[in-house]
């Protein structure tokens, strides 16, 4: 049997202290908005995984999908995530962009990403 795809807790928790802080609220006023317990974001801090109803309304009041938190346990630990992987769930949780920006920032981050590793590859070759 396969393993179901897990949270990317650190993701998550970023996402949420990057929207936290954009709208100003301290972490209790957050807990108390989105509707769980102050302990939960807390122990997501330590690298827990929140419940299946807390990861739902922590992504509803990111307004992201909760794919953009999955990771698949079957990847090995060593295995870096992608930097565009890993950068779009802060950047969609910032209200200040809209999913234009956002696009246009993944565009150039993945350019970018995509020089940098040519550029490693030549080194190395």
């Amino acid at each position: 049997m396969s393993e179901s795809p897990g949270v990317d807790v650190k993701a998550l928790h970023a996402a949420m202290d990057a929207a936290r802080a954009k709208e100003g609220l301290s972490w209790r006023q957050l807990a108390k908005e989105i509707g769980v317990s102050a302990s939960t974001i807390s122990r997501m801090a330590n690298g827990l995984k929140p419940d299946v109803t807390a990861f739902a309304a922590m992504t509803t009041w990111l307004r992201m999908p909760a794919e953009s938190f999955y990771v698949d346990p079957m990847r090995s630990d060593a295995e870096e995530p992608e930097l565009v992987a890993s950068l779009v769930p802060l950047l969609r949780a910032r209200r200040d962009l809209t999913e234009n920006d956002v696009a246009y920032l993944e565009e150039v981050i993945a350019a970018a990403a995509r020089r940098f590793r040519s550029e490693r590859e030549g080194q190395e070759g």
